[in-house]
């Protein structure tokens, strides 16, 4: 059986289709209030930032893109059925090392409250700091 370490590659343009699929499956933190087109993700993947994704057998079913600019997590998203394989945790990881890596020290998202994600980030270390304006935690990596 493979592991996460096995099928995680850096995301490029043509992931893009099965990236957005992945994001608009899950259950919980969706974002469908905010549409996104094709360029939203090439541009974070390309230009602000690095995604990765992984791949099992020809599809996407999980992905993760990072933001060298701000420092931000765009997004981190696992199919339902391949949560808890530690598809999350390995992106999650690959992802904050690359961001230290381009010199971000103190890195942050936002979640939304009674979220598995929210827990997950705390678990993975991360820190509540405030609320935003829309009810979103926001959550910083120091």
């Amino acid at each position: 059986m493979d592991t996460p370490a096995d099928i995680i590659r850096q995301a490029v343009a043509s992931d893009i289709a099965g990236m957005h699929r992945v994001r608009m499956s899950v259950l919980e933190n969706r974002l469908v209030s905010r549409q996104l087109s094709e360029q939203d993700y090439r541009v974070e993947i390309e230009t602000t930032g690095r995604g990765w994704v992984i791949e099992l057998e020809g599809n996407i079913v999980a992905f993760a893109v990072g933001n060298a600019a701000t420092g931000g997590i765009w997004a981190l998203f696992v199919e339902p059925g391949h949560e808890g394989k530690g598809y999350g945790r390995q992106l999650h990881d690959t992802m904050v090392d690359w961001l230290r890596q381009q010199g971000q020290d103190r890195l942050w998202l936002t979640t939304g409250p009674e979220t598995r994600a929210s827990r997950f980030y705390e678990r993975a270390g991360w820190r509540r700091v405030d609320v935003t304006g829309d009810g979103e935690l926001r959550y910083e990596l120091p």
